[in-house]
């Protein structure tokens, strides 16, 4: 799975603009916590590269980036998790799970 990382708050406004024309995917991960390294591995494993031409993967160290984590929150009006996933599109969040229920056959559904 070959991931952008979200560094910056304009990386933001780039994804708003992206997900016009397609969906992106954003994984908040804590480098800390073993549910989320559990969540992400299972993620990865399960995840084929053509999943990628569809739904755009972006990664997030939320410890490095707190302030682009409470923004993610602000912006796509979700509560705040770790680990949480989020589907983008057209601007909006459409769909974000957290820890055990991030499943790559959920995500799926929704990238339909």
């Amino acid at each position: 799975m070959i991931w952008t990382k979200i560094t910056t708050l304009n990386q933001l406004n780039d994804i708003d603009t992206e997900s016009q024309s397609e969906k992106i995917l954003i994984f908040k991960h804590s480098t800390t916590c073993s549910i989320s390294r559990m969540a992400l591995n299972r993620l990865e494993s399960k995840w084929k590269p053509e999943y990628s031409e569809t739904l755009k993967p972006y990664f997030l160290d939320l410890l490095a980036y707190r302030n682009i984590s409470n923004e993610i929150a602000s912006r796509y009006d979700v509560v705040h998790e770790s680990p949480q996933v989020l589907v983008v599109s057209k601007g909006k969040s459409i769909y974000n799970e957290s820890h055990g229920g991030i499943t790559v056959d959920e995500i799926l559904t929704v990238n339909i």
